[in-house]
């Protein structure tokens, strides 16, 4: 393979605007109630599999086997928990009052 030339497509990243990169959103954990909480976990998890492929083109491309693969879905629903597991900790699960 010496001499053999590679020609070399320039690939153009249509990259993850720089929001979705952001791992904690609002740069903190805490939340107000339970169900803030999980939100948070969903976008955290979002963007966490932004920052491993900021390619959204990519991203895209992906979907359609993983839109519609059960065990990559309960994959995807087993890092939101553990996120959401974090984000509980950080608020006392919720026990201590905000009120007041």
């Amino acid at each position: 393979m010496l001499g053999t030339q590679i020609e070399a497509k320039e690939h153009v990243v249509n990259r993850v605007p720089e929001a979705g990169l952001v791992l904690v959103p609002g740069g903190t954990l805490i939340t107000a109630t339970p169900e803030e909480g999980r939100a948070l976990a969903l976008t955290m998890a979002r963007h966490m599999i932004h920052n491993i492929q900021p390619d959204q083109d990519v991203l895209n491309a992906g979907r359609p086997q993983y839109a519609a693969n059960a065990v990559s879905l309960m994959a995807a629903s087993q890092v939101v928990a553990i996120e959401f597991q974090t984000i509980a900790a950080a608020n006392n699960y919720w026990r201590v009052s905000r009120i007041g």
